[in-house]
Order: structure tokens, then sequence, then C-alpha cells
């Protein structure tokens, strides 16, 4: 051992415990502008209150309502627009086909007449009898909504639920016969049958 200097060895908490005293060193703790008496809670306040009342009210309505389809806001569209949407995979000659009509329709719904909220009802009814039943294409009458206080607002609507919905892998306004931009094709997922 080499002569001059000896330095004390300590066990690695002790240094780290000086180390921390050392940099701590003149540091003064912040003032808290307000201090709760120990074994009080703070009062929330009338924000926070509602915030919690709706946070708790609202997760049993969610669980208990497997209709996904919102009723939030939605793009807006024109009562003559054609409505046309489809998943990728989709091949364009079943587009094409969809778009033309030429699908057997297994199932029609008409919407004339009801809240946007009866409609998304009606329309996620539908959507879950037709996947069930095997159905292939079903037909919405919205209606074109050209004579209401927001024109289109219901067909923005059932635009929207269709492109939301699991079930819906394209769609397209109907030919004239089946009512035109009055109207739209949904055609729906393959039920799955086990054999390819």
């Amino acid at each position: 051992m080499t002569a001059g200097k000896s330095r004390t060895l300590l066990p690695p908490a002790d240094r780290d415990d000086a180390a921390f005293r050392d940099a701590m060193n003149g540091v003064t703790p912040l003032e808290s502008p307000e201090k709760v008496p120990a074994g009080r809670r703070a009062v929330p306040s009338d924000r926070a209150r509602q915030r919690r009342i709706d946070a708790a009210t609202e997760q049993p309505a969610l669980a208990a309502d497997p209709n996904r389809l919102t009723l939030g806001t939605v793009p807006d569209v024109k009562p003559l627009e054609v409505l046309a949407w489809k998943q990728g995979g989709v091949q364009e000659r079943v587009f094409r086909k969809l778009k033309q009509g030429r699908y057997d329709i297994d199932a029609t719904l008409d919407l004339h007449g009801k809240t946007v909220k009866e409609a998304r009802v009606a329309v996620h009814a539908l959507l879950t009898r037709a996947t069930a039943r095997g159905f292939r294409c079903v037909i919405i009458a919205h209606g074109r909504g050209e004579q209401s206080t927001t024109p289109a607002r219901l067909k923005g609507y059932v635009a929207c639920w269709l492109r939301d919905s699991r079930e819906v892998i394209a769609y397209h306004s109907a030919a004239r016969h089946h009512g035109g931009t009055g109207a739209v094709y949904a055609l729906l997922v393959r039920a799955r049958t086990g054999t390819p």
C-alpha cells in the first residue's frame, strides 16, 4: 500500500446516503400554498364531483348497451349525394355488383318517420339479426331528408353507422327501383361456416 491519504471504505448503502446528503446540502423545502390538515380530505370542486358522477353512471350504461352506433356528430351529406364505401379487401367486381343492385335482398328496413335514436336501435337490431341468420345483403331506406330542417341528417347517420359497423364490409346508394339516393344497400360479412 502506498503512503499518502488513507480512504475509509463505506458499505454501498452508506455511500449512497452520504452522496444524497451532499447533493441536498443547502436545499430548503418548498412552501405549500394550501395545506390540508392531517386526517382531512380536500373537498372536490363541483366540476370534479360531476365528472366522478358521470363516470360512475356511464360505465354501467356502456356495459348494458351492446349498440356501439354513435349518436354523436357525424359528417354532413347532401340529400342527393350517392353513398359509397367499401372496406379494404372487397373486390371491385363484388362492389360493382352491389352498386348495380344485383345481390338478392335478404332484409329491408324503412326508417322514414323515425328519430335518430329510434333509427340507431333499428339499424343495430337489423345488422345483428341479419348476421346471425347469415344474410348477405340488406337495404335500408333512410330517405333523402330534402324537406328537413337539417337536410339528410338521418342519411348521414346511416352512412356513419354502416361504416363503423363490424358486420358491414361495403355499402352503396340503391338503384333507382330500390329508392335511389334515399336508400342504401349494405353488404354484410360472410357467415363463418368452418369450411373453406
